[in-house]
This record gives C-alpha cells, sequence and structure tokens, in this order.
C-alpha cells in the first residue's frame, strides 16, 4: 500500500511542484490538497490520508491551528510541517499541536521523500538545524533545576528518563533498545507510559518536552 499524502499550502504553484515530485514515487500517492484550514480539516476528515504535508501559513489562518484539529479529529495521520519559517516558537507550536516532523521549503527533493516514510513510520523527523536551535536555547539555564522539577512533576521512573532521552537525541525504539540494553518491545512499553504521565501523542511531542525541559543533548 503507497503513502497517502495530503498537501495543505495556499501557493498553487508550490502544491503543484510537490504533486510532481511525490507522485514519481511508486510508494507515495497525493490524495488530495487544501489552502486553508476548514477545508484542511474538512478534507483530511474525508480522506483519512497517512501523511499531510502541512504549511505554517494558510490562506484562512495558521496551519498549527490546523494540525491540531486534524490530530484530534483523526489521530492516525501523521502531520509533517514543511514550511519557511525556521524560529524555535514556531517550531515548539507545531510540534505542541501534534506535528511528528518539521522540515524547511528549501529541502532537496530526495530528503522530502525519506522524511514522509520516516514520518509514516512514526519516526520524527525534524530538521538538524532547527533542532539545534532548540537545543542551544536551553545552555543558559539551570539545567540541573530544571531536571528535578522535571522528575518530580510527571512522575517519570530513572529507566522512562533514559527512553525519553533516547528519544530526544532522536534515537529509533531499536536504538535506544541497544543502548539502554532492553527489548524492543520493553522500550515501547516504557514510551507509552511516558505518553500517558507526559499526556502527549507522538515521539516528536515528547522529544520537544524533553529539549524544553533540559533533557536535550
Amino acid at each position: 500500500m503507497p503513502v497517502r499524502v495530503m498537501l495543505v499550502d495556499d501557493h498553487e504553484i508550490v502544491a503543484a511542484g510537490l504533486r510532481v515530485i511525490l507522485q514519481a514515487e511508486h510508494d507515495i500517492a497525493v490524495v488530495g490538497k487544501a489552502s486553508g484550514v476548514k477545508e484542511a480539516v474538512r478534507r483530511a476528515t474525508e480522506l483519512k490520508p497517512d501523511v499531510v504535508l502541512m504549511d505554517v501559513k494558510l490562506s484562512d489562518g495558521s496551519g498549527i491551528d490546523a494540525t491540531k484539529q486534524i490530530k484530534e479529529a483523526c489521530p492516525e495521520t501523521q502531520v509533517l510541517m514543511l514550511t519557511v519559517y525556521d524560529d524555535q516558537e514556531t517550531v515548539l507550536k507545531a510540534v505542541q499541536a501534534g506535528a511528528i516532523g518539521y522540515v524547511l521549503k528549501d529541502i532537496p527533493p530526495e530528503n522530502l521523500i525519506r522524511a514522509i516514510r520516516s514520518v509514516h513510520s512514526d519516526r520524527t523527523m525534524i530538521n538538524p538545524v532547527i533542532a539545534r536551535k532548540l537545543v542551544e536555547r536551553l545552555a543558559a539555564t539551570e539545567r540541573d533545576a530544571v531536571l528535578f522539577n522535571f522528575r518530580r512533576g510527571p512522575g517519570l521512573t530513572e529507566r522512562e528518563l533514559d527512553v525519553l532521552k533516547g528519544v530526544a537525541a532522536g534515537l529509533s525504539d531499536k536504538e535506544v533498545a541497544l543502548k539502554l540494553f532492553l527489548s524492543e518491545p520493553t522500550v515501547k512499553s516504557h514510551l507509552r507510559s511516558v505518553y500517558q504521565k507526559l499526556r502527549i501523542h507522538n515521539r516528536a511531542q515528547a522529544a520537544a518536552y524533553a529539549v524544553k525541559n533540559g533533557l536535550g543533548t
């Protein structure tokens, strides 16, 4: 089954170019497009795509708002932000809204294809430069105090913290398992517990939460 992708961008020429790039791949199918928030939510609810490629600025509002509404209506649909905005606040808001990935529009076509396949496999995909900016913002904070409050607040166990650190470092479940000498199912179990305690829904939100609270590398 091909990865079913919906495009959300208010620039027709951009959407047309993306369609050409994506439909050249045998395992990706573009099933629809939208240019505004209301249309995007309605179309996503109707089509239930595997992945939504979402711009931040839309014709009638914010792609971040659209992302939140789409994730509420279609929890299984993954949202990959594709935009020109690389500021930290926008990235954090997008991830907090439910986006599992965030890449810039200058991304090479082959890397965009790879990003779509990655988020479809429930793997976080964030532009390395953006990820580094998020981490650097924490450089001057009192990390020990933050970490103490972070542990105490959500009540994570030491092992859950270890797994969360791995996610924040961009490791897959398999890589975390190898690093911690655990089985992959055990890592998945710890991660589900982390999601529940932090009231989040995916790896991107977990990574953003960790970085924001001083667990980033």
